[in-house]
């Protein structure tokens, strides 16, 4: 009977045992699942920004360094919807002839498409409880010539919140060792790029 007693328990306790080895074999995986798919949309949001800077500065020969004037020129600003038709006195069909058939808002031009999309949430950062992006812009001197930047950050600590501390501590102070900037970011204040540092 004792026997018995000691076979169940050592079953329990092997049990027991290799549960806490698979849960510590998948806690990694299940923190680098996660985080790759909140990457994944803060990444979103970057790229969106990016366009949204890129059609301001078109129109305004500068980026903003200001959420509140780029949501509002999403809303109000207006580009041309050109239709491109083959010039019917071209043979070769090289030329085009550009036609502007309508305006359309900067807004619905970039997210038109996207059910749901709250343009005017885009300076939040998402799974961050309310954090904004950090955002400038400006001019720097570049082989002597003036040239328009601006660069938008999102820290892992704010997009991370929720998921294990310490993973995220050491995923921050892996990103420093290598002198990379511990999140997501897009463009740059020191150089002329509006890449992404994930691309």
């Amino acid at each position: 009977m004792k026997y018995k007693i000691f076979q169940v328990i050592l079953i329990v306790i092997a049990i027991v045992l290799a549960y806490l080895i698979y849960d510590s074999i998948m806690q990694p995986v299940r923190f680098n699942k996660e985080k790759d798919a909140r990457e994944a949309v803060v990444i979103q949001y970057l790229k969106d920004i990016r366009q949204a800077e890129a059609i301001y500065r078109q129109l305004n020969n500068r980026y903003t360094g200001s959420f509140d004037t780029l949501i509002n020129f999403m809303g109000t600003a207006k580009i041309p919807v050109v239709k491109m038709v083959p010039d019917p006195t071209d043979t070769t069909y090289r030329r085009t002839i550009n036609d502007t058939i309508g305006y359309v808002r900067v807004a619905d031009s970039l997210f038109g498409k996207r059910s749901g999309f709250n343009y005017q949430n885009i300076d939040l950062i998402p799974y961050s409880n309310g954090d904004k992006f950090s955002l400038k812009a400006g001019i720097i001197k570049k082989g002597g010539v003036d040239v328009n930047v601006f660069q938008v950050e999102a820290p892992y600590t704010t997009f991370l919140k929720g998921m294990d501390e310490q993973t995220v501590m050491n995923l921050i102070a892996s990103r420093k060792e290598l002198k990379k900037y511990p999140g997501l970011k897009v463009g740059s204040m020191t150089e002329p790029s509006t890449d992404g540092n994930w691309e």
